[in-house]
């Protein structure tokens, strides 16, 4: 019956996303590729003192990506500690300036690391104004970037990627806000919260006293999803009733978190003017979701350990209205992009299932990956796999007709190398520096492989902007703080500058015409050589942490 509900649940998911994908990625492609702005547009254009004709460089893009992600911090960080002096605040103090520190850089780099209890910590005004606008923003700042890449392999000797502030702008109004609206009214329809209403006192139905919490969850719940950020109104995230209050709510918060991000590739194809690249790439996501996603239910409908064999199932840490199926799928999901939204513990989860988590952020996220972030991630795998194939048959190896000489393929290295460097350091000085290892163990609330597994999970969320966490590691602690602080910032902005960098060498590119000995990736064979690559990456350079942390506690 578990399986049945999990094909169940996969056909539906397929069959919606097949009917979408199509008419949105369309959508995008001529959102990116109109001519005419709306009035709204041209207000904000005046406002902020851009002309929307001319086009960047990308070391100009790059600017507008950089300035704008530090005004959009130093402002949330600016709301937190004014907290009390705002409307709504609900008598709530300011927030530290470690938490508020961390948080700003979170939810700018789309990552929505929550360190905090949100509902005792931040006010409906901050939750509005800064939270929920960073939502918003730092989904649109990835479609640019994707959008910017997209460009630079089309590009014909321009050496122009379009302009941020456009595609910023359009992404936000175009794109993100009328689907958000939409999804907020279906949420509030599905018994989603939507009020400025203070905690209020309720008498149960055992004459007890409970306090309700309030606030416009709908709003904030609908953009987390759909923008790939992941930061709940409440510590329980997508877990608390209030947000997610049904099986049903829980399969359309699995379908917003995908459609943007599984749609690209169709926006992708249209605007290099062969559909059938994006069709490609659509097959290597699905691909690497349906194998991960599956692994990963299986493992816990398995439940291997004492406790689950004993209960008949996995379900520490899960809601029983969901299950271990959809709790299972969600977590898959949400790994799988740069979501981080959780509506069960993975902390909670099986050796084995908890990996697959981790081996989803490992992979980079890009099946399909965060919104824009996934496909300009995929993007870069099918550039160092299309450069392999060349090598292979001795022949300069081309994308799209340009060219992927010495200096494309050493971006391309360097942006997927990124994220694991970080992983590793992280962990390493976590581990390695006594004076940090004290700290670290005060922070686990597990020894042993779980509790190693704990800080990878933690490190690998942070450098990959996921924002998700294993629930017995406290991150409060100074160090955690910090670090993955840095982590985020530097997970985030290093590929952007890598990416565009890359965007920007290829647009200065003619493309060339096929030869009978060009690679053709359009077909299986490219699709297994990107599914390939993207597996071989991961696999070399954290499957000795893996032995040490996961597999160890599963194979035991």
């Amino acid at each position: 019956m578990d399986w049945l509900f999990y094909l169940a649940t996969l056909g539906t998911l397929i069959v919606v996303l097949g009917l979408i994908h199509v008419p949105l990625g369309d959508y995008m492609a001529w959102v990116f590729t109109s001519p005419r702005d709306t009035r709204a547009e041209r207000v904000l254009y005046r406002f902020m003192g851009v002309d929307p004709r001319s086009g960047q460089s990308w070391r100009a893009y790059l600017r507008g990506v950089l300035l704008f992600s530090l005004l959009g911090m130093l402002l949330l960080y600016a709301l937190q500690r004014l907290q009390p002096w705002l409307p709504f605040s609900l008598g709530l103090p300011p927030v530290p300036e470690g938490i508020a520190f961390n948080t700003a850089i979170s939810f700018v780099t789309n990552t929505n690391w929550q360190s905090y209890s949100p509902e005792s910590t931040l006010g409906y005004s901050v939750q509005l104004a800064g939270l929920a606008v960073q939502n918003f923003v730092s989904a649109a700042t990835g479609i640019a970037v994707a959008v910017a890449l997209i460009r630079g392999l089309a590009a014909r000797g321009t050496g122009t990627l379009g302009n941020f502030w456009v595609d910023l702008t359009r992404a936000t109004l175009r794109i993100l806000l009328p689907i958000a609206v939409a999804g907020a009214l279906l949420l509030v329809l599905g018994g989603v919260i939507q009020n400025v209403q203070p905690w209020q006192e309720v008498t149960t139905v055992a004459g007890g006293a409970q306090s309700l919490p309030g606030g416009p969850v709908a709003s904030q719940e609908v953009i987390k999803l759909l923008g790939t950020n992941g930061g709940g109104f409440f510590n329980a995230n997508s877990a608390h009733p209030f947000e997610n209050p049904t099986p049903w709510t829980n399969l359309l918060e699995i379908l917003l978190i995908l459609v943007i991000p599984f749609s690209l590739p169709r926006t992708f194809g249209r605007m290099v003017g062969d559909t059938r690249q994006g069709v490609a790439l659509l097959a290597a996501m699905a691909t690497l979701a349906l194998l991960t996603t599956t692994a990963l239910t299986a493992f816990e409908l398995a439940g291997r350990g004492t406790a689950p064999q004993l209960a008949g199932a996995a379900l520490e840490g899960k809601e029983v209205r969901f299950g271990v199926v959809g709790s299972s799928v969600f977590a898959s999901v949400t790994t799988l992009t740069s979501t981080g939204a959780v509506d069960s513990m993975h902390d909670s989860y099986t050796a084995l299932g908890g990996m697959m988590t981790m081996l989803n952020m490992m992979l980079g996220e890009i099946a399909p990956g965060g919104v824009g972030t996934g496909l300009y991630g995929l993007l870069v795998i099918a550039i160092i796999a299309v450069f392999l194939a060349g090598l292979l048959v001795g022949r300069t190896p081309e994308y799209l007709g340009k060219k992927i000489g010495p200096l494309p393929m050493k971006l391309a290295s360097l942006a997927i190398l990124v994220m694991p460097a970080l992983v590793m350091v992280g962990i390493a000085l976590s581990f390695g520096v006594p004076a940090l290892r004290a700290d670290v163990e005060g922070a686990l609330a597990n020894p042993g492989p779980h509790g190693l597994s704990e800080v990878i999970y933690a490190f690998t969320s942070a450098a990959n902007n996921n924002g998700s966490a294993f629930a017995g590691l406290t991150a409060t602690h100074p160090w955690f703080t910090g670090a993955l602080g840095v982590a985020m910032l530097w997970g985030r902005f290093l590929p952007i500058a890598l990416v565009l960098a890359l965007a920007g060498t290829l647009s200065t590119q003619s493309p060339t015409e096929p030869t009978p000995g060009t690679l053709r990736t359009t077909g299986p064979l490219f699709v297994v050589l990107v599914v390939g690559t993207a597996v071989l990456v991961a696999a070399l350079v954290f499957f000795p942490i893996l032995t040490l942390g996961p597999l160890a506690e599963g194979l035991a």
